[in-house]
């Protein structure tokens, strides 16, 4: 079944999803925030704490409104955030895009969808359940997986390494591309940019 984003007219509601505070900044569970970061320097805005439990950010992208949203509460409460910052704004799940890491997916390599399953990513679990729906769209940003018997909890938790790093400008920069494409073009014409590269 073919999905696409509301209607031109509509708002949409970008997330962010990672941890607060300066101990999980450079982790890779936080590329969410890293290219949330990045749409809001585009826009030339600010984040700003709202009432709902995230900080966020109105702009147009594509020609649409849109609300940049980095919820404050922890990864795995982040669905509280989203859900209030949904109601507040009017936007409807199918209308919700969430950018997180992706451990199936090698490093740097992006996947766009809508709906599916968690795959254990506890936000995405959180925003499902606080959302009543899986039926939102997902910008995954691939971590790959861990070394040896490390414990992907663990993995996630960690800052990318130093030969991460010297890409990951790059690949945020990609990822904040796609996430402007999805919203501007839609979901077929995000996939066939960016899953062709």
């Amino acid at each position: 079944m073919e999905h696409d984003l509301p209607g031109a007219g509509e708002q949409v509601l970008l997330v962010g999803l990672g941890n607060p505070g300066p101990r999980y900044a450079g982790n890779r569970h936080n590329v969410g925030f890293l290219v949330l970061d990045e749409l809001a320097a585009r826009l030339g805005g600010k984040f700003k704490a709202h009432k709902g439990g995230a900080e966020v950010l109105e702009g147009r992208i594509g020609g649409r409104k849109a609300v940049l949203a980095k919820p404050r509460s922890f990864m795995n409460l982040s669905g509280g955030p989203v859900a209030g910052a949904a109601r507040f704004f009017k936007v409807e799940p199918t209308g919700v895009i969430v950018v997180h890491d992706e451990l199936d997916l090698p490093y740097g390599a992006l996947r766009l969808k809508f709906g599916g399953g968690d795959n254990g990513h506890n936000g995405l679990r959180s925003i499902t359940k606080s959302l009543g729906t899986k039926d939102y769209y997902r910008v995954r940003f691939g971590v790959g997986r861990p070394p040896g018997r490390m414990d992907p909890a663990d993995y996630v938790l960690k800052d990318f390494s130093a030969v991460e790093r010297r890409e990951l400008a790059l690949n945020v920069d990609r990822c904040a591309d796609a996430a402007e494409e999805l919203v501007a073009r839609g979901l077929a014409a995000a996939q066939n940019t960016f899953h062709a590269a």
